[in-house]
C-alpha cells in the first residue's frame, strides 16, 4: 500500500505537535516539516521567555519526531520564494498550514503611529535572538505596557529582573547589556478588562513574587464572587506591597486606550476609566495585544472561504492548525489537543497517490538545512555557553547556515 505524503508549513509547536500524532498513528506516513528559518521549534525558541527553560524542554520531545518517527526537517525554505503554496500541494496528498502568527496587532488609535510605540512580538525576538529582528530600542525611564495576557506579564518580568535572576536562561549577551542598561524605573502594565477577567495565567502572576529590585502595587483589581475569577483577584492583589527594591510596578486594570499623545515621540497615554478619562505619563508603549499574520500567506481569505474552519479543514487536502488556525491564543498544551484532532480528520480524509513526488521536490533546494545542520547549530550553541548560560544562541542567519552546512568532522 502507498504511503500517505504530508507537508506541514511551519515546525514550530502546532507543527511538531501534529507530525508527532500523525505518525504514532500511521508510522508508514512521509511527514515533512518546512520551515522559513534554519532552526526548528518556532515559538519554543523564539517566543517562550528565555527565564522558562522548563516550558522550552517540550523541544527534546519534538527531536524524537525527527529521530525516531521519521520525519524530515526542511529549514531555510520560504514559501513563495524556494517553494510555492501550490507546488506543494502538487506534490503531497495533504499539506497543513502551521505557520503562526508572527506580526504584533497594531495599536489603532491616535497617535498609535508615534515614535517609541513597540510590540511585545518585536522585542521579544529581539531579546531572543531571532535571526529577523530588529534592534532592541530606548525604553526610557517609564515604559507602559498595553495589555495583560501572558506575553505582557512575560516582558514585564524580564524588564523587572535584576541580572543575577537570569541566570541559567539562554538570553544572550546583547539582549542582557540591554537589560542591565535600559535605565528603567518604573513599569505601568494597563488591562481593559478587570482583573477578574485578564488574559493572564495566575502562575505566570504567582512568579512574579520571587523579583528582587522591585515594589509592585496594584490599582482597581476589583471582586467577584465566581470562584476561578476570584483566584486571580487574589493572585493579582497578593502582588500588592511587594517591596524588594527602588523598581517600581504598577498593575492598573479596566482601562481602555483611548489615544498616544506625543509630538515627535510618545509622552502619554489617555485611557477611558470607569470614573471618566485617565492619562498616564510614560516615556514608551509596549503593546501585547496580540499577533497577526505577516502576509505571506493570504490566511483571511484561505479562512473565509474554508470547507470547515472551526476543523482547520480549508480546502480539500488543504488544512490550517495552532494559531494560523485559531488566532493568538491558546498554550502548548492547547496546541497538542488542537493538533490530535487535526491529525484524526486528516488520516479520516487521507487518500494516497502513487504518482505524487513529496519530499523530492524539497531535497535538492541549495537553500535547504536539514535536521543534521540543526543538530550541529544546536551543539554549537550549548558547547559555547556562558557558565551562568544554558545555551549561547546564535543571532545571525548566515552564521547558522555556515555551521548547518560544515561537514561533520571526524571523529
Amino acid at each position: 500500500m502507498t504511503a500517505g505524503k504530508i507537508a506541514i508549513v511551519g515546525a514550530g509547536p502546532s507543527g511538531c505537535f501534529l507530525a508527532q500524532s500523525l505518525l504514532k498513528a500511521a508510522p508508514e506516513l512521509e511527514v515533512d516539516l518546512i520551515d522559513r528559518l534554519p532552526v526548528p521549534y518556532g515559538l519554543v525558541r523564539y517566543g517562550v521567555a528565555a527565564d522558562h527553560q522548563g516550558t522550552k524542554g517540550v523541544a527534546r520531545q519534538f527531536a524524537r519526531i525527527f529521530e525516531r518517527q521519521g520525519a524530515q526537517f526542511h529549514g531555510n525554505i520560504t514559501l513563495g520564494q524556494e517553494v510555492t503554496l501550490e507546488a506543494l500541494q502538487t506534490a503531497y496528498d495533504a499539506v497543513v498550514l502551521a505557520a503562526g502568527l508572527m506580526q504584533d496587532r497594531a495599536l489603532e488609535i491616535p497617535g498609535g503611529d508615534l515614535p517609541g510605540i513597540h510590540g511585545a512580538g518585536a522585542i521579544t525576538r529581539a531579546l531572543y535572538d531571532h535571526p529577523d529582528a530588529t534592534p532592541l530600542p530606548d525604553l526610557g525611564p517609564r515604559p507602559l505596557i498595553v495589555g495583560n495576557g501572558n506575553v505582557a506579564i512575560d516582558l514585564l518580568r524580564l524588564l523587572a529582573k535584576q541580572p543575577e535572576e537570569l541566570e541559567g536562561s539562554d538570553l544572550g549577551p546583547v539582549a542582557t547589556g540591554w537589560l542591565r542598561q535600559n535605565g528603567v524605573e518604573e513599569i505601568t502594565i494597563t488591562g481593559r478588562s478587570p482583573a477578574a477577567q485578564a488574559k493572564f495565567d495566575t502562575v505566570m502572576i504567582k512568579e512574579l513574587s520571587k523579583l528582587s529590585g522591585v515594589t509592585i502595587h496594584v490599582e482597581g483589581a476589583g471582586s467577584s464572587e465566581d470562584a476561578a475569577e476570584a483566584k486571580k483577584i487574589e493572585a493579582v492583589l497578593a502582588l500588592h506591597g511587594h517591596a524588594t527594591g527602588p523598581r517600581r510596578v504598577t498593575f492598573r486594570f479596566g482601562l481602555t486606550p483611548l489615544a498616544v499623545e506625543g509630538d515627535e515621540r510618545v509622552t502619554a497615554m489617555r485611557f477611558q476609566t470607569t470614573a471618566g478619562e485617565e492619562t498616564l505619563p510614560c516615556t514608551s508603549v509596549l503593546t501585547a495585544i496580540g499577533f497577526c499574520a505577516d502576509g505571506v500567506l493570504p490566511r483571511d481569505t484561505l479562512l473565509a472561504g474554508a470547507q470547515d474552519a472551526e476543523a482547520g479543514v480549508l480546502a480539500p487536502g488543504l488544512y490550517a492548525t495552532g494559531w494560523f488556525r485559531r488566532g493568538p491564543r491558546g498554550t502548548i498544551p492547547e496546541n497538542r489537543a488542537d493538533a490530535q484532532a487535526l491529525a484524526t480528520r486528516i488520516l479520516a480524509e487521507l487518500t494516497p497517490d502513487p504518482d505524487k513526488p513529496g519530499r523530492v521536490i524539497l531535497s535538492d533546494l541549495d537553500a535547504r538545512v536539514d535536521y543534521s545542520g540543526w543538530t550541529r547549530i544546536d551543539a554549537h550553541e550549548i558547547a559555547t555557553a556562558p557558565d551562568d548560560r544554558c545555551r549561547a544562541k546564535i543571532a545571525s542567519r548566515e552564521e547558522m547556515l555556515r555551521l548547518a552546512r560544515e561537514e561533520e568532522k571526524t571523529k
